[in-house]
């Protein structure tokens, strides 16, 4: 996985770009502590602190797929001194399945720069009795005893619920969405029995992984994650033609972009980190 420090938030007219920033920056992160999401955030902003400087203040705000954070940063001042974290659901799903939202995503933002690409990681808990995704198992699970399996995601509208449909489209089969707000919600459920398999980013999954918590079937990848060596990708399991990632951009407000200054922004794009 690439993480690169996007461009931050540039200065207004009345600053010049050796000034910027004069204070912390608030960085809105549309989804709770320890998602992936607000994971990838802090270590941005860390590597940020680092090669130029610049200090952040975080502000959680989930709810309804990530609306609520852009929504927020929508309404702020366009100073330079609020930006947020947009991904594929807020950004491009998210205005094509609520009837009306408080923001455009195509008007209100400005995005400076992609900040990371992951797919899918199907999870389940590790005294879970499925050990694999294709037939004979999860699947075969779910033939057998349609409408009884559950899946859980980070909300509805979210690139992990909308991978979760498709596959059930292909594979014939039917599970319970359980939506919530969150993997540290998501995970006590699942961790205790009682929700069946858990959608979200492969960032979320790893310190799981690693603690030894979950199994992960597998990922919505066109290859293997290197992270996940071990794990096939969907359509290794058998289901041809269903990849799904999920796509963190950084962005400031469309009017602070707009009174910005070029060096500011190339200041913030300038560094690159790699991440395991």
């Amino acid at each position: 996985m690439t993480i690169c420090v996007a461009g931050g938030a540039p200065a207004t007219r009345a600053a010049t770009p050796a000034a910027y920033p004069e204070k912390s920056i608030c960085l809105i992160v549309p989804f709770p502590p320890g998602s992936g999401t607000d994971i990838l955030a802090r270590m941005v902003a860390n590597e940020m602190n680092k090669s130029l400087g610049w200090q952040f203040v975080f502000d959680n705000r989930p709810g309804a797929a990530g609306n609520l954070g852009l929504d927020l940063a929508a309404k702020a001042a366009p100073d330079g001194y609020t930006m947020v974290i947009g991904q594929t659901s807020n950004l491009a799903v998210n205005p094509n399945l609520y009837a009306k939202l408080r923001y455009d995503s195509l008007r209100d933002f400005a995005p400076m720069s992609l900040i990371s690409s992951m797919p899918i990681a199907m999870m389940v808990w590790a005294k879970s009795p499925y050990q694999k995704l294709g037939d004979l198992n999860l699947i075969e699970a779910a033939k057998n005893k349609p409408a009884t399996l559950t899946l859980a995601t980070t909300g509805n509208g979210t690139i992990g619920h909308l991978s979760g449909e498709l596959l059930q489209r292909v594979a014939g089969v039917k599970l319970i969405h359980v939506p919530y707000k969150g993997a540290a919600v998501a995970f006590p459920d699942l961790l205790g029995g009682r929700t069946s398999v858990f959608n979200a980013s492969v960032e979320t999954a790893l310190p799981q992984v690693r603690g030894g918590t979950i199994r992960v079937l597998a990922v919505t990848a066109a290859a293997r994650v290197p992270a996940l060596k071990d794990v096939p990708t969907v359509a290794k399991a058998g289901y041809q033609g269903r990849r799904a990632g999920r796509h963190l951009v950084w962005l400031p407000h469309a009017r602070a972009h707009a009174v910005g200054d070029r060096r500011t922004h190339e200041r913030g794009n300038h560094a690159c980190v790699e991440s395991p």
